[in-house]
């Protein structure tokens, strides 16, 4: 894989877009070179205090402002942008409409971008499977389908498991901490593959700033931590105590069931993934991280640093 990092485009800046950011600018490998973000005009010019301070962070690490629109742009325009960078990085996927990912992959290819890592950062969606619950993740197939039928750009997908905060995400149904309720998906003895957001930037980081055979044009897998439900509700519990908690569990069945009823419900989808367990898990000792001797946190550490409920 090249090695150049002269240039280096972000796109957005939300939890992970703002850790990778955060762990480019102090990589000990970094030397010099340009890193920017993708930004909305107006996110970019806001007057809201909240995220005028956020623009301010971002700066404060040596971010540059690179003005575009995933959504509203299209294929031309957004290749434009690609074309004077080096490496593109995709931070931003959550919550976008269908159909994104792909225009932003075929961008990334149409402008000829040295080195890619798109917005992978989850799943083995290829464990997974084309026509699963979780339809935007068909989507998925189809990038990894571009990105290998082309030679010109390098890619590197990074397979993180769960983002550990999505992990607590009442909506996701596994962890509602208000509620004092958890849940096991499919079966308390599953296993599930998480990442905090921070240790996700880390390694990102460290693929661009230390580009090896092992990682160009392949799938890598990382992970915090890989825990069954049970053990998740065993933490949980012991950090925030207290009596009145309930179990539940969510089977398969059970979701597939509600889903047809709620065939619009994105949060029963992803659910639904996560009870057939398929490409959800992976053994820590067998990933990138371990390889390359980058610490990570655990579940357990990841909630010991949370506040007080």
């Amino acid at each position: 894989m090249a090695s150049s990092t002269s240039s280096i485009l972000l796109i957005g800046a939300g939890e992970l877009g703002t850790a990778v950011l955060e762990a480019l600018a102090k990589h000990p490998r970094r030397n010099g070179g340009k890193i920017s973000i993708l930004l909305r005009p107006s996110t970019i010019t806001t007057q809201d205090k909240e995220k005028r301070r956020q623009n301010e962070h971002l700066r404060s690490l040596g971010a540059e402002f690179e003005a575009g629109d995933t959504v509203n742009d299209d294929v031309p325009r957004l290749a434009a942008i690609f074309r004077r960078f080096h490496t593109v990085i995709s931070c931003s996927g959550f919550g976008l409409p269908p159909g994104t990912q792909l225009k932003l992959s075929t961008a990334v290819l149409e402008a000829g971008t040295p080195r890619y890592l798109p917005w992978q950062w989850g799943i083995d969606y290829e464990a997974v499977g084309g026509g699963s619950a979780q339809d935007l993740f068909d989507e998925q197939l189809q990038v990894r389908a571009a990105l290998r039928r082309q030679r010109r750009t390098d890619w590197v997908v990074v397979s993180t498991g769960l983002f550990m905060s999505f992990l607590l995400e009442p909506a996701f149904g596994v962890v509602d901490l208000r509620a004092r309720t958890l849940r096991a998906l499919g079966a308390w003895d599953a296993r599930l593959t998480m990442t905090s957001a921070r240790d996700i930037g880390r390694v990102a980081a460290d693929v661009v700033y230390d580009p090896r055979d092992d990682v160009a044009r392949h799938v890598v897998y990382v992970a915090g931590d890989t825990v069954t439900y049970a053990r998740v509700a065993e933490l949980v519990q012991r950090r925030f105590g207290g009596g009145g908690w309930t179990r539940e569990l969510w089977g398969e069945e059970d979701l597939r069931r509600r889903l047809e009823e709620r065939l619009d419900d994105g949060m029963l989808k992803y659910a639904h993934v996560w009870a057939v367990g398929r490409g959800v898990a992976w053994d820590v000792q067998s990933t990138l991280n371990a390889r390359r001797g980058i610490e990570m946190q655990g579940l357990e550490g990841y909630l010991r640093n949370m506040p007080d409920l």
